[in-house]
């Protein structure tokens, strides 16, 4: 393992170790940065209110894992496939809101998330040509929209 990755794998077990949250810490590298999952059985601790804890880790898991190095690759924490299936949610939800935003020819916001959630939805409907997303408001409330495009 690389530097930046023992430095990932010794946060998380670390993490483990500190909240006597039953999990198995892994650690993989692959060429556009590291990835650390939990595995066990309750990790809801590890991964909060839609999110907010696992979101902390990996912010902090980054700065630890590349601190004092050049290399500013990503760093994604996850805890019991959380990430993906959030993401499918979130998804789901940006279709509904083109739907309606079409249908209806105004704006739908969706509920307040994380830049990460935000970044998910924009990616997903940026192949919609029917819509436009923006994000409007502050953190913690921060909240994307889907906005019809008039053609």
């Amino acid at each position: 393992m690389t530097e930046p990755a023992t430095r990932l794998y010794d946060l998380l077990q670390r993490i483990v170790a500190d909240t006597d949250i039953e999990a198995r810490v892994e650690v993989h590298e692959d060429p556009d940065g590291l990835i650390g999952e939990f595995f066990g059985e309750d990790l809801g601790r590890l991964i909060g209110h839609h999110g907010q804890t696992i979101d902390a880790i990996q912010h902090l898991a980054y700065r630890i894992a590349y601190r004092g190095t050049q290399a500013r690759k990503r760093v994604i924490v996850d805890a019991a496939g959380y990430r993906e299936r959030r993401a499918v949610a979130l998804r789901a939800a940006a279709d509904q809101a083109a739907e309606a935003a079409v249908h209806d020819g105004r704006p739908v916001a969706l509920e307040a998330m994380s830049a990460l959630e935000r970044k998910v939805v924009h990616e997903h409907l940026k192949a919609r040509h029917d819509v436009e997303t923006y994000s409007e408001g502050e953190e913690p409330g921060r909240r994307l929209v889907v906005a019809p495009l008039v053609g």
